[in-house]
């Protein structure tokens, strides 16, 4: 795909926030941040909100870590290299208390904490956007409408039904300018339907472009601001709009190449265990509601050197098979029946074991005659023989399972299963 040049426009920072501790998202965020928390296989959370900057053409970037960073750090350090010869770059900036003697205080604090690579690079616009989402998005477009809009910050809103602003920071617009934004209001009970669909709001989806100046002043204001969360979300953006500053740019005008008409628009946030595990099913589908497939808008991410996956066993009942799943290098599966279900490299699934709707991560091991059902199995889990996950979620929780209100059962790192 052909790429912008870095000299035919403004000059473009990328920030991805990226410190963020996924409380919800326990216990696969017990041991690492939330955007490194693999996805799809072979991907980390990061991979998308990256790959969909690099392939907007914005190739500078830094992303800015703090809880338990390490194997995010690890992953984006390895696999996230740019040419030097052009200044590009992705790198990865922890909390070095560099203002006080405190962290990351919010996302916004994390921004201010952080204004000497603003300083450094001296960009024209600087586009912020989270880690823990799945989509794709073409940001050069909003940052087109943001440079002709004269705002100073712009923030990107999905359509959702009405019924659900009670879930999402909603965005509500001026009657005579659709474009500006009059009110952003936290999970309202009372939101406003949009003038062209009043059974739809917008929704923040996390992520805005700012011009560089602006960004700059709203954060050393907020610093100073009493009761402040210091929160891009919950605090610099209300700022903009009490100033009559903010526009919203309208995620469903995005047109990423390669896209189709069932995957244009997808946009989930995998804050929680539920969409997690929904995101996954996503895209096992036969026609994926997210369609990996898109090598017109690729995502990036480090490939090992790992063989192919593998089935062996075809007689009778022991026939290793999967169907409508995703299957990553490195698998073997022997003799076993998986459905519906996403596998990770390295995963083993032995003899007569049966896997229905399930996520296993790097390196799980499910032995002879297992079961396993609506079920995330983090990495490096084995599963005993005979033993059952998912089926009884009163024996799963005596085993110390996580078992979610709608019946997923979260097999944490570092768990013993037994029978």
């Amino acid at each position: 795909m052909a790429r912008r040049s870095p000299h035919s426009g403004p000059k473009v920072l990328a920030i991805v926030l990226a410190g963020g501790e996924g409380k919800r998202l326990m216990p696969l965020t017990a041991d690492r941040a939330k955007p490194a928390v693999p996805f799809a296989g072979i991907y980390r959370l990061i991979d998308l909100a990256l790959s969909n900057v690099v392939n907007s053409g914005y190739l500078q970037v830094v992303v800015l870590t703090q809880y338990k960073s390490h194997s995010l750090d690890t992953h984006v350090t390895k696999t996230w290299r740019m040419s030097t010869l052009l200044g590009n770059y992705v790198t990865t900036v922890p909390a070095q208390q560099r203002v006080d003697k405190n962290w990351f205080l919010g996302s916004a604090d994390a921004i201010f904490q952080s204004l000497n690579l603003i300083h450094d690079a001296r960009p024209d616009i600087v586009v912020v956007v989270g880690a823990d989402h799945v989509y794709r998005m073409d940001f050069s477009a909003m940052v087109e409408q943001h440079i002709e809009s004269g705002a100073g910050a712009t923030v990107a809103a999905i359509r959702q039904p009405i019924s659900l602003a009670d879930q999402f920071g909603v965005i509500e617009v001026h009657d005579d300018d659709p474009t500006r934004i009059a009110a952003f209001r936290e999970k309202p009970t009372d939101a406003k339907g949009l003038l062209d669909s009043p059974e739809e709001i917008y929704a923040s989806m996390g992520n805005y472009v700012f011009t560089a100046a602006a960004l700059e002043e709203a954060v050393t204001r907020d610093r100073e601001r009493d009761g402040s969360k210091h929160d891009m979300g919950g605090d610099i953006i209300p700022d903009f709009v009490s100033r009559g500053d903010a526009g919203v740019y309208d995620f469903s005008d995005n047109e990423v190449p390669g896209a189709t008409e069932r995957d244009h628009g997808y946009w989930r946030d995998v804050g929680t265990i539920e969409s997690y595990y929904d995101a996954h099913m996503d895209i096992v589908s036969i026609h994926p509601i997210f369609n990996l497939y898109n090598y017109e808008w690729p995502i990036y991410t480090q490939h090992q050197p790992y063989p192919p996956a593998k089935f062996v066993h075809g007689s009778g009942d022991r026939i290793g098979e999967a169907l409508n799943s995703a299957v990553s290098p490195g698998v073997v599966v022997s003799g076993a029946h998986i459905y519906a279900s996403v596998l990770s490299p390295l995963v083993r699934v032995h003899s007569y074991a049966n896997i229905q709707g399930s996520v296993l991560l790097d390196g799980v091991k499910i032995e002879r005659h297992a079961q396993v059902r609506r079920a995330i199995i983090d990495k490096g889990v084995v599963v005993p023989e005979g033993a059952q996950i998912g089926v009884d979620h009163e024996h799963d929780r005596a085993r110390g399972f996580h078992v979610t209100d709608t019946g997923i059962v979260v097999v944490g790192k570092g768990q013993i299963v037994t029978r």
